[in-house]
């Protein structure tokens, strides 16, 4: 699961992974955009925000973020 912030919420891969995705709650809308562009499906909408389900597949493509119209999420 993420970890928390007042700003955002955190999604780091586990030991040996390099993948971190922060979303940024109060700006994301809800659009769907980074989901639909996710090429390996690790992203879902939980309401009207992003979560991200298993950071560990996640290839740092970074297609969510280039995507996202709010900036509302970043890999690192």
């Amino acid at each position: 699961m993420g970890k928390k912030s007042e700003y955002f919420k955190e999604y780091n891969a586990q030991a040996g992974k390099k993948a971190r995705i922060k979303v940024y709650e109060k700006m994301c809308k809800g659009c769907e955009i980074c989901v639909a562009f996710c090429p390996v499906n690790i992203l879902e909408m939980k309401g009207l925000i992003v979560i991200v389900n298993n950071v560990d597949k996640c290839t740092k493509c970074m297609f969510c973020e280039l995507r996202c119209p709010d900036f509302a999420i970043t890999v690192e």
